[in-house]
């Protein structure tokens, strides 16, 4: 019987591998430790052009070769990661001038919570309707999605 189990995990987690895979680019991303690497090119003998020391820092992946995926960040700037650098956690970074007001429902009307300055990272989740739930370290609160990069116009995200 635990053989029978072993068995079924090593095809399941094949099988999610595979679906990994064929993810339909562009799609978003997190970088997923304190120290990644993006390259120049899909090998680990391309030089390195940046090293990001920021955890849940929002990519968009735009081309997949192997286990490497071509990211773009916020301010335009592409290169090669390796996948496993990649989280499928989906974060944001707030954008804009000033301060983001993050609200306690997604309504403007609704009682502010707290505010974030540009470049406050946090999980999103639950956007719908032009609103996200934004959690930096903790701290929750709606924000519209104008005002962050790492979601889409008019994406939904559970």
């Amino acid at each position: 019987m635990k053989k029978l189990g072993w068995g079924m995990l090593g095809i399941l987690l094949i099988a999610g591998a595979g679906e990994a895979q064929e993810r339909k680019v562009p799609y978003w991303a997190s970088i997923s430790t304190g120290d990644a690497l993006m390259r120049t090119g899909p090998e680990r003998t391309y030089p390195a052009t940046w090293r990001y020391r920021r955890r849940d820092l929002p990519v968009q992946v735009v081309q997949v070769y192997g286990n490497w995926r071509r990211i773009r960040e916020q301010d335009g700037t592409e290169g090669w990661m390796l996948a496993t650098l990649l989280s499928a956690q989906r974060t944001a970074i707030v954008t804009g001038d000033g301060p983001a007001e993050m609200h306690v429902d997604p309504a403007s009307g609704s009682g502010l919570a707290w505010r974030a300055e540009p470049g406050v990272v946090g999980r999103i989740s639950q956007c719908e309707s032009g609103w996200c739930l934004f959690d930096a370290a903790g701290k929750k609160g709606y924000i519209q999605t104008d005002r962050i990069w790492g979601v889409d116009p008019g994406e939904i995200v559970e």
